[in-house]
């Protein structure tokens, strides 16, 4: 079984503020903070990326495996919510969870098949992405820093 490395880089934003830039290979985009939270509404939040994230894995393997489970998909939208207590992230309430408690999603298809075989396929899409797995089956977290000294 190959084992593949992805990354990003995640840097300071040159706009400032808590907005951050993201990158991996050629492709970049901004997270930001909505000004309740202390940003500059520029951009999503990390937990609101975190969410697309999951639904367009989800689109990308219904797209992906369709046709090999026989789904005429003519169309595709998907809707993923979080439930997130702030006071946590804030520090107002040291016991909330940082964390989302629970996320929902909602898949709106159109094909012409039965509604078991729909839910047949929903089921396989569940269980085949990977953001998914990722999220319900947390991975070793390694971390580790280098100081890079400033010159004033």
């Amino acid at each position: 079984m190959p084992i593949t490395e992805f990354s990003s880089t995640i840097t300071t934003s040159k706009q400032g503020g808590l907005q951050m830039q993201c990158a991996s290979r050629q492709f970049q985009f901004l997270l930001d903070e909505p000004m309740s939270l202390g940003g500059k509404d520029s951009a999503m939040n990390p937990v609101e990326a975190l969410l697309g994230t999951l639904g367009a894995c989800k689109g990308i393997v219904a797209k992906s495996f369709a046709r090999m489970h026989k789904i005429n998909l003519n169309d595709i939208r998907i809707e993923v919510k979080g439930e997130l207590d702030t006071d946590g992230f804030t520090g107002k309430n040291k016991d909330a969870k940082l964390g989302f408690s629970k996320i929902t999603t909602h898949f709106f298809i159109q094909a012409d098949n039965s509604e078991e075989e729909i839910a047949a396929f929903i089921a396989f899409i569940e269980r085949t992405c990977p953001v998914a797995d990722t999220i319900k089956n947390a991975p070793i977290f390694e971390t580790s820093f280098h100081l890079e000294n400033v010159l004033v």
